[in-house]
């Protein structure tokens, strides 16, 4: 796909459907209940039903995306471990042995790793949408080409286009690689024109020191690639890594086939920035899971105008906080479905006070 046919596919994407909103939310006033009692739950269906077009809404089909890629920044020292643990980690996942396969499994959510950029031979049982073997090192020049930044998104697109025909009806997001917290940093920095500082956080738990070379990489990284803010693909090229260009494919994709994504913590919120950025319309589909420790969440999530589920200190990564808020999804549908009605209670129905 090239730069000039991703726009032209992007532009296809609609605003939501607002009679399906309204929909959704005369069935919920409809309910045995007080107007609005089960707060966010309830306008996060009445969003998933502006994206899908419709208020007859069934999530029982679920997978996460789980997109890996390793990334060259991790040669200036930014993270405990090496990238090695990238393929580690995600040859357990092809096992389903890590926390988010866990945690899928009380979900009911088939759990689903892609291999965006590893460096190395690729990982059996692991989907090959590889971009490369993953990124440069950032800090002497761009992590990817532009067009590498192209085809990491095309994947995502493809990827959710894929589940959407496989029948699935919600989409969780996660990621695994060693320097995406300082890859996400990099990008997030630039997006919303904060410091640095404020931007970074220790990762997977870096030592004092380790957090002062993450800075320091990071401020190089912007000093000599100078990233145009007003350019999401230029940022992402420069700054960011392949499982980002990725998952910022798979929130655009969830827009396009109206399939809504659960964005995790901070990487995949910072992906989700990107899409936005790239496509306002996007963020139709974006849906919050929690709010991760990582210091620059909550700014990602303020910026995207989106209010978390959870709030309890996740940092894990893999999709875990996405997959957590699932549960909430099943219960809010199944009061949205099976609750009785005021009409079906004979109780004179409330009216609204404000």
């Amino acid at each position: 796909m090239t730069e000039l046919e991703l726009k032209q596919l992007l532009s296809k994407i609609t605003r939501p459907d607002e009679t399906a909103r309204t929909a959704a939310h005369a069935h919920w006033a409809s309910l045995a209940k007080p107007l609005g009692g089960l707060g966010r739950l309830e306008t996060m269906l009445e969003d998933a039903a502006a994206l899908t077009g419709t208020a007859e809404l069934a999530f029982s089909r679920r997978a996460v995306l789980v997109l890996c890629a390793d990334n060259g920044v991790v040669a200036q020292g930014v993270s405990q471990t090496d990238q090695s643990v990238t393929r580690a980690v995600v040859e357990n996942l092809a096992a389903r042995r890590t926390s988010v396969c866990q945690m899928a499994k009380t979900a009911r959510c088939e759990v689903v790793p892609v291999d965006l950029g590893m460096a190395g031979e690729p990982v059996p049982g692991v989907q090959n949408c590889r971009i490369a073997a993953g990124t440069a090192d950032f800090t002497p020049g761009p992590a990817m080409t532009r067009q590498q930044a192209v085809d990491a998104i095309a994947a995502g697109i493809g990827l959710v286009r894929a589940q959407k025909a496989a029948g699935v009806q919600l989409l969780a997001t996660g990621e695994m690689g060693i320097g995406n917290t300082t890859t996400s940093s990099a990008v997030a920095a630039v997006l919303l024109g904060q410091p640095v500082e404020r931007m970074t956080g220790r990762g997977a738990g870096l030592s004092d020191a380790g957090l002062a070379r993450k800075l320091d990489a990071i401020r190089r990284g912007i000093a000599r690639n100078r990233p145009d803010a007003a350019d999401p693909l230029d940022v992402l090229s420069k700054l960011g890594g392949f499982d980002i260009a990725g998952l910022c494919g798979v929130f655009l994709g969830g827009a396009l086939e109206g399939l809504p994504v659960l964005m995790d913590g901070f990487i995949s919120g910072v992906a989700a920035l990107c899409a936005v950025r790239l496509c306002p319309a996007a963020e139709k589909a974006v849906f919050a899971s929690h709010c991760s420790t990582e210091p620059a969440a909550r700014l990602v999530l303020e910026a995207l105008g989106k209010v978390p589920l959870l709030t309890a200190g996740l940092h894990l990564g893999e999709g875990t906080g996405a997959v957590a808020s699932i549960p909430l999804w099943d219960m809010a549908l199944a009061v949205y479905r099976d609750c009785y009605s005021f009409t079906e209670g004979g109780i004179t129905p409330y009216p609204p006070q404000c």
